[in-house]
């Protein structure tokens, strides 16, 4: 039997799991959540898309019936839309069962996606979230790019409330060191490569730019633990590229991470900063041994 569904280097696997008859399958395709139902067949495997999935929203499959029938629940959430109890069966059309409850007005706020083109010529996905009214905005971009943790779309009351009612651009980057295109994503930019995750960040800054999304001086970005060393790198490395950094518990010192805490796990991501041969990669971009007290920031 020939399964139809073959996925590229746009797609990743998400979950799968088997109600009665059917083997249901999410994916991944440029960030954007995809299920598909494949049923095997005397002549093989049919393969049809799931209708009804709200667009721009991270799902997945909470519970089926494997037993006895078609059935299935998910979860589904969104950059404005909070976490919704859908229900479904196989050929049938989606039902809304319950909805948790909504922190912001969202009803003038779009979700739209862009790809920045990082040093390498790699294409990085980007969401942004925001009022479109087509001018220049204060816009906060956030980042992680590490463990392979994808960055999906997701509902925030705090981010709603506190920055996009106020006619605010909220933005998220899925550079490399993530899982948003499978495992390949996290391991192209480990240890030697560790370089390609600030390459992407910063592509993604240029172009928010270049696409009149916002402007230098209203740009400011966020992240936290090695999404803090990811601000540490754009503080000492690309400075000119923000007007502001919010740099959350991160890890600066990349000469001595490995014996702080569970640092010593962390080896396999980074290096080890005690063999010479990694610590000269480590050394390029460790914010602690790049920090010049003398240098001052001008932007061009």
């Amino acid at each position: 039997m020939t399964v139809l569904f073959t996925p590229d280097e746009h797609t990743s696997l998400e979950q799968y799991t088997w109600t009665r008859n059917h083997l249901l399958m999410v994916t991944l395709r440029d960030v954007q959540t995809r299920m598909r139902v494949l049923t095997p067949g005397p002549d093989g495997w049919s393969d049809e898309e799931l209708d009804g999935l709200p667009g721009a929203t991270s799902t997945s499959i909470i519970d089926v019936d494997p037993r006895e029938g078609d059935d299935f629940f998910l979860n589904s959430s969104g950059f404005t839309t909070p976490a919704t109890l859908l229900s479904g069966t196989v050929g049938q059309p989606l039902e809304a069962i319950k909805q948790a409850p909504s922190f912001f007005d969202s009803d003038s706020i779009t979700v739209t996606q862009h790809f920045a083109t990082s040093d390498d010529g790699t294409q990085v996905p980007y969401f942004v979230v925001g009022s479109s009214t087509g001018a220049a905005s204060p816009t906060l971009l956030y980042g992680y790019g590490g463990f392979e943790n994808s960055m999906v779309p997701a509902y925030s009351g705090g981010v709603g409330r506190a920055w996009l009612e106020r006619g605010n651009t909220y933005v998220i980057a899925n550079i490399r060191g993530g899982g948003e295109y499978g495992p390949t994503w996290h391991t192209q930019a480990l240890k030697a490569n560790r370089h390609k995750v600030f390459e992407d960040f910063a592509a993604v800054a240029k172009d928010l730019v270049a696409r009149g999304i916002t402007t230098t001086e209203q740009l400011g970005i966020q992240g936290g633990s090695n999404g803090g060393l990811l601000m540490g790198v754009m503080l000492t490395r690309y400075p000119h590229l923000f007007g502001a950094i919010v740099c959350q518990v991160p890890l600066l010192d990349m000469k001595r991470y490995h014996l702080l805490l569970a640092g010593a796990s962390w080896v396999a991501e980074y290096g080890d900063p005690d063999n010479p041969d990694e610590w000269r990669f480590l050394s390029e971009y460790s914010p602690y041994q790049n920090t010049d007290p003398t240098r001052h920031t001008h932007r061009s």
